[in-house]
């Protein structure tokens, strides 16, 4: 009995070895780097163009790269990214040559935001979100207003500070964040007309699955409908003074989703932060005003088709 008992100390203890080492191995590298491929791209840039990338980045770069104190996208700290996931600091991403994206060729900022992979072939993890699915047109827009000379965007020789990720995060880089494949074909825009294919467009594309699904951790960015708890609410980002701020539950079940909401209260709701008779929505949940209203409108339409999930979520309102 000595010897058996013996025998699986040693085991254990191997093991526990294995996994110190492998731990130690994990935090002393940083987060996995990949080839960078040169593609055929340059930017086709109009005042149409730079407008609707304004939008986009509007919605979805501004709320991480935007320096409060400055009024422009030279990057801050994350206050709102999960601590388990290290200190993050968004970049500068204005035209400043040295310290933001101005000397990035128009390939190199397409294949980061198709791929997740820097020019320096780091991988971006999914705190930065990736556009796999954008559309070609929509992605081009996107880059044609970095490019612009937009104030938000305007060279600014602000310097970056470098993110701190957590074990956690590079462990996680090593086996289930990885960089996504570039499109092997055009992604078109979805039908106007479509309002159900629009909403869908835009639920996934600006990111709302993201933080409206069950964890950062579970998500699956590349098929979004596959991240549990989709769009079931109870995620837990953190406001700007780290307190938790748990995600609504937008799918339609009535009792504990958005089933009871009209649209025109959930237009309200996206556009302006606000709701019937209680208090404003809080950050994180930034309004998006640059929505029209039909994109609201088929942003609701497409919540509406997905499965309920009964997951009831406590709002907490902080002073």
């Amino acid at each position: 009995m000595k010897k058996v008992l013996k025998i699986i100390g040693s085991i254990l203890l191997g093991i526990l070895v294995i996994v110190g080492l492998g731990a130690a191995y994990v935090g002393i590298n940083d987060i996995p780097s990949y080839e960078v491929k040169e593609l055929d791209f340059q930017v086709v840039s109009t005042p149409e163009t730079i407008a609707r990338g304004k939008k986009f980045v509007s919605m979805l770069c501004a709320s991480c790269h935007m320096n409060r104190e400055k009024g422009n996208l030279t990057g801050t700290q994350m206050l709102d990214a999960p601590s388990e996931f290290g200190v993050i600091y968004s970049q500068n991403i204005t035209n400043d040559k040295t310290h933001g994206i101005g000397d990035w060729t128009d390939s190199e900022i397409l294949y980061l935001l198709r791929t997740g992979i820097k020019r320096d072939g780091m991988y971006s993890p999914p705190y930065m979100a990736k556009l796999p699915h954008m559309a070609d047109d929509d992605i081009n827009s996107i880059i044609a207003f970095l490019r612009s000379d937009d104030p938000l965007v305007a060279a600014d020789p602000t310097p970056d500070y470098p993110p701190q990720p957590s074990i956690l995060t590079k462990f996680l880089t090593r086996v289930e964040w990885k960089p996504f494949p570039f499109p092997k074909k055009e992604i078109e825009k979805p039908n106007p007309n479509n309002k159900i294919e629009l909403g869908e467009y835009l639920a996934h594309n600006l990111d709302c699955f993201s933080c409206h699904s069950a964890d950062f951790k579970t998500n699956d960015f590349l098929h979004p409908k596959n991240s549990p708890g989709y769009f079931g609410g109870g995620n837990k980002p953190l406001n700007f003074e780290g307190k938790i701020v748990l995600t609504a539950n937008l799918t339609p079940d009535p009792e504990t989703g958005i089933g009871n909401m009209t649209e025109e209260q959930f237009i309200r709701a996206v556009k302006y932060g606000l709701k019937e008779g209680e208090a404003s929505l809080q950050y994180p949940m930034l309004p998006y005003p640059a929505l029209t209203d039909e994109e609201a409108a088929a942003i609701f339409a497409y919540l509406q088709t997905i499965p309920p999930i009964k997951n009831k979520v406590e709002r907490v309102i902080y002073d």
